[in-house]
């Protein structure tokens, strides 16, 4: 007689599964306010959307991944940063128009499940959900054997928040004349992946131990640095009425993603050297001989947030930044032009 054959034997381990679903409800749980309505396990979470405050609330949602930066998680081990990159980048991408969180959602794949690994995962959506304020209300594992490599898996987000829809920030006040600032980044955050691992692992042949005395860090210790979070730095401002527009600088670097909140007719000027762009890009761009153009289409260059404001307003903003312990400073200015980024 044929032995009865077993999920775990396609490679799935439900004991496995169970064993991390028990740690991930713990770490999700901690998250939680009054308004989240379930309990981790169910099959849709709830959350109380009564907001009596608001005259007219627009729920605003995003959805990201991290992209090829899991390849240096996988290759460190390291994996307690991959889950806060994520809730991070998604809190920009709300933040941009002018929306605060309110729930997230996660979703990881793998081959073959690692308790330890998803834990690890998890922690950082957690971290990440505490410090912006944000329910993580649920997800999903899944374990797809023959998907993916051993030791290998992908992860994605998904983000709702909230805004009054009289102080969504959406670009169409800015004017020719304004103010463009910059909110520093913590590295290359969650974008240019590809390119950079092409750079450092095949071309300078370095792994992920090298210590490079430029960067003051090993090239995995750089190329790990968390995506940051600016809400905590522009929530104070969401409500002055003062911001005309944001761009977080993500796929596309500062020369896409600004020209995608600009109103017709107007264009950004950039100085060079109006700020201190990170040695991690300088060193990049030296191993390729990488042009100025790909480098600025490609990376953050470090500026993780543009902002622009009336050239009256930029002063108060900066202070306000900067009684918060971040830093602020102009790199630009907004121009009559064809929406597009002029590197001056």
């Amino acid at each position: 007689m044929n032995r009865s054959i077993t999920y775990s034997d396609a490679g799935v381990s439900i004991d496995e599964a169970n064993k991390a679903k028990e740690r991930i409800k713990r770490l999700a749980r901690a998250t939680f306010n009054e308004r989240a309505l379930t309990e981790i396990g169910s099959f849709g979470g709830m959350f109380d959307a009564a907001f009596p405050d608001m005259r007219k609330p627009v729920l605003v949602a995003s959805a990201d991944g991290v992209g090829t930066k899991l390849k240096v998680a996988f290759a460190t081990g390291i994996h307690n940063t991959i889950g806060l990159d994520l809730v991070n980048h998604c809190t920009n991408d709300i933040l941009v128009q002018g929306a605060r969180p309110l729930f997230f959602l996660d979703y990881i794949a793998t081959g073959k499940l690692a308790p330890d690994a998803i834990t690890s995962i998890v922690e950082g959506l957690a971290r990440g959900c505490r410090e912006n304020s944000c329910v993580l209300l649920g997800g999903e594992t899944a374990e797809m054997p023959g998907f993916y490599a051993d030791g290998e898996y992908d992860v994605a987000g998904f983000i709702v928040g909230i805004v009054d829809r009289e102080k969504v920030i959406d670009g169409k006040r800015i004017e020719a004349g304004d103010s463009l600032l910059a909110l520093p980044s913590s590295g290359l955050h969650t974008n240019g992946y590809s390119l950079a691992r092409k750079l450092f692992f095949e071309i300078a042949r370095y792994d992920i131990h090298t210590h490079l005395d430029e960067l003051s860090a090993t090239v995995g210790e750089a190329l790990l640095a968390p995506h940051k979070s600016y809400l905590p730095a522009l929530a104070p401002l969401l409500d002055a009425n003062l911001i005309r527009g944001l761009a977080h600088i993500t796929g596309g670097g500062l020369l896409e993603n600004i020209p995608r909140i600009l109103p017709e007719g107007t264009s950004v000027e950039i100085a060079r050297g109006a700020w201190t762009v990170p040695p991690v890009f300088s060193v990049m761009q030296r191993i390729g001989n990488v042009s100025e153009v790909e480098m600025y289409r490609t990376f953050n260059m470090g500026v993780g947030m543009a902002v622009i404001c009336a050239q009256a307003d930029k002063q108060s903003i900066t202070e306000r930044v900067n009684e918060v312990g971040e830093e602020c400073f102009e790199i630009g200015r907004v121009v009559e032009g064809a929406k597009q980024v002029l590197l001056i």
